[in-house]
């Protein structure tokens, strides 16, 4: 079983804590997590492991005031810039559940180009978002549960209307938090996804 580490980084003050498997030389990918749930949500279904086993570096943030992190001063662009820089993750996938859209779909609008693709798990935020995500091309996969019942179907579609590389797939009889429901069918389209869009 590969060796799944816990860590800490100071940003600005605050202790943030995440979970770290893989070569940190492999193509890495960074998974925030939903407001019911937090990094060790990644270890505890299998997603961590199974990306160290697929070749690639996974980090699992606990964001700001959850889970073991500390509560953080700046803003969630902010945020993300300073765990991608201090972590050395450029060029990563992004991995987006629920409440986590606050973070990443700001931070989509302003640095698309520091990502190599996106995965959208029935992200907030996409209405709010939507025309500032306007012709942005990054390999995007949108999940969604077929029964969420929190966001709703329509936020799929908007996120494939406003952004010009988006695969939508939807996890039949799976809620809000697919990936807990479907994990295996989620963990398949996840890595083929990853595989698609990792350098050759």
């Amino acid at each position: 079983m590969p060796k799944i580490l816990s860590k800490f980084i100071k940003i600005r003050g605050a202790n943030i804590h995440f979970l770290e498997a893989g070569d940190p030389q492999n193509s890495s990918i960074l998974l925030l997590h939903g407001a019911s749930f937090k990094a060790q949500t990644w270890q505890d279904i299998g997603t961590l492991e199974l990306i160290s086993q697929n070749h690639d570096h996974a980090v699992a943030v606990d964001l700001p005031g959850y889970g073991e992190s500390e509560s953080f001063s700046g803003n969630p662009v902010s945020f993300l810039i300073e765990i991608i820089d201090g972590l050395n993750l450029s060029n990563c996938v992004l991995v987006s559940p629920s409440m986590s859209g606050n973070y990443s779909l700001p931070f989509i609008a302003q640095h698309s180009d520091r990502l190599r693709g996106f995965v959208a798990v029935a992200p907030v935020k996409i209405p709010q978002m939507a025309e500032h995500l306007q012709g942005i091309s990054l390999p995007t996969l949108a999940m969604w549960g077929s029964d969420d019942k929190i966001v709703s179907l329509d936020h799929a579609e908007l996120l494939q209307q406003f952004m010009l590389n988006v695969q939508t797939i939807i996890l039949e009889q799976a809620g809000h938090a697919c990936y807990m429901k479907a994990t295996q069918k989620f963990h398949t389209h996840f890595i083929d996804f990853v595989n698609g869009v990792n350098p050759n």
